[in-house]
């Protein structure tokens, strides 16, 4: 599967993103989605994720009340609403799918990766 991450850019503090990613081929409800992100400087990052059937999620602890995972199978995207963002919030974020029944917050459980996308958030 081919991920196509997007919906980056410059926001104030406080203000809102939402990200989209994209995947080819079928098959996409079999996946477990999942978004990281990659500070500059620092290592990447479990930032949330979503079971094939959305039914399940997991959120980082950073953002937990503040971001919002969601999948749409029928259009074979997922998306990771991003409120109340913070400059701690700047990184490039990466969408990324697993094999299996549950989310991962492990980079090495991820078969598959998008380009990533960079959110820059200024105080």
């Amino acid at each position: 599967v081919q991920l196509q991450a997007s919906g980056g850019g410059l926001v104030q503090a406080g203000g809102s993103l939402r990200l989209s990613c994209a995947a080819s081929g079928r098959s996409f409800s079999i996946y477990v989605m999942g978004w990281f992100r990659q500070p500059p400087g620092k290592e990447r990052e479990f930032v949330s994720g979503i079971s094939g059937s959305g039914g399940s999620t997991a959120y980082a602890d950073s953002v937990k009340g503040r971001f919002t995972v969601s999948r749409d199978n029928a259009k074979n995207t997922v998306y990771l609403q991003m409120n109340s963002l913070k400059p701690e919030d700047t990184a490039t974020y990466y969408c990324a799918a697993r094999s299996g029944s549950y989310v991962n917050t492990r980079t090495d459980q991820y078969n598959y990766w998008g380009q990533g996308t960079l959110v820059t958030v200024s105080s």
